[in-house]
């Protein structure tokens, strides 16, 4: 099946779409800015789409001119609570910030779907294209598919890309593509401990949470030294502690929170049960309580391997044997494309595309994070390629 592209055309409609998208970023599962935009440039194309009312997710449709499999591809649409600091001239000013390349997601998806709606009489099946909300942390893929687009839709694949610099080895403008699992289930928990307060030149007469908070932050690092097989790919973070009013005085309680990746299932669930086991010891050893939450996020993220392989043999069609590589290994970064995953077959691959700014590459989620918009347009040949021989 030939189709035609212009890579000058995407490109430009790359750019210009990610620059208005960096100018108006925001937050969560509503995104009334975002939303309007996108459907903007859907009606533009004269592509038809479905608008949640739940939440600000968009499915468009894209029918071939022949019967065929139901493809979609989707493309998360949130930013972060970030102020940016890059001195872009199209910096936001909103004291949020595409901070993870969602803004180049959506405009490579526009740029696929413009691709294919030019030559729709040409494709067996349908398109969908689906724009995502609250990837930050939100689960906008889970609330999605609770909406029931996946049986309104018919879906009977998914792919999904993700730009920047998640991988070290990944150069800018590779294409990255890796076999089973890939990314690491997000997870987090959170602790408060509770002691008795006092002076503290007589911690005699108290109960120290500060002092138990210390153990017990030591003694979780042993569940992955010592614990989990060392083949494993296991992670515990302390990421917040709070506790105190003075130097001088012992406080009644500490509270944390922390993060657990893992890319196993059954090690997930071994390492939930661990942390409270270990906290009650600690805290009935020293003569204090807890109390203990446990938050299962985003899965872990698996790729489909018949559609790895085929992802992997279209890149090789567009792309230099340099171009495009293997990830020999996970990240232990989290993302919600895995709900999609874990209800159709799908592949999810990554882009290397990172730009310096004031002569420094800085990574995801940083205020100065920027990439690097001349690559971009390798995500629309790899995904319409894959698409198109998916579909012979």
């Amino acid at each position: 099946m030939n189709i035609s592209w212009d890579v000058k055309k995407i490109k430009e409609n790359i750019n210009h779409n990610r620059i208005y998208l960096h100018r108006i970023p925001e937050v969560g599962l509503v995104l009334p800015k975002t939303e309007e935009y996108i459907k903007g440039s859907l009606k533009n194309m004269g592509i038809e789409y479905e608008e949640l009312m739940e939440i600000s997710g968009i499915v468009a449709t894209i029918k071939g001119g022949s019967p065929g499999k139901t493809i979609a591809i989707r493309a998360d649409m949130d930013a972060l609570p970030i102020e940016e600091r890059t001195g872009l001239p199209f910096a936001s000013m909103n004291g949020a910030m595409h901070a993870c390349g969602h803004d180049g997601h959506m405009a490579i998806l526009l740029s696929i779907g413009q691709v294919l709606n030019e030559n729709r009489d040409k494709l067996k099946g349908e398109i969908k294209l689906i724009f995502q909300p609250g990837e930050e942390g939100y689960g906008g893929a889970e609330k999605m598919i609770e909406c029931g687009i996946l049986e309104r839709h018919h879906i009977d694949c998914i792919i999904s890309h993700h730009i920047g610099s998640v991988f070290d080895e990944v150069k800018n403008g590779q294409i990255a593509i890796g076999f089973g699992t890939i990314m690491s289930c997000l997870d987090k928990f959170s602790l408060t401990i509770y002691g008795k307060g006092g002076h503290g030149a007589k911690p005699h007469k108290s109960i120290d949470p500060v002092t138990m908070s210390a153990e017990i932050i030591q003694a979780l690092q042993c569940i992955i030294s010592r614990e989990i097989d060392t083949t494993e790919n296991a992670v515990i973070s302390i990421g917040k502690i709070h506790g105190g009013i003075a130097h001088n005085i012992i406080p009644d309680k500490v509270e944390l929170e922390g993060t657990v990746r893992t890319t196993s299932e059954e090690v997930r669930k071994y390492i939930s049960e661990r942390i409270e086991q270990i906290v009650k010891g600690i805290t009935l050893a020293m003569k204090g309580e807890y109390k203990y939450n446990y938050h299962f996020g985003y899965p872990v993220v698996t790729n489909n391997e018949e559609l790895t392989k085929q992802l992997l043999s279209s890149a090789r069609k567009v792309f230099s044997e340099e171009e495009v590589i293997i990830l020999k290994k996970p990240t232990m970064i989290g993302e919600d494309i895995s709900y999609f995953l874990n209800k159709v077959p799908g592949v999810y691959f990554f882009l290397g595309s990172k730009k310096p700014v004031n002569g420094e590459y800085y990574p995801h989620h940083h205020c100065k994070f920027d990439i690097d918009e001349e690559v971009l347009y390798k995500g629309v040949l790899a995904t319409v390629q894959f698409i198109l021989d998916v579909m012979e």
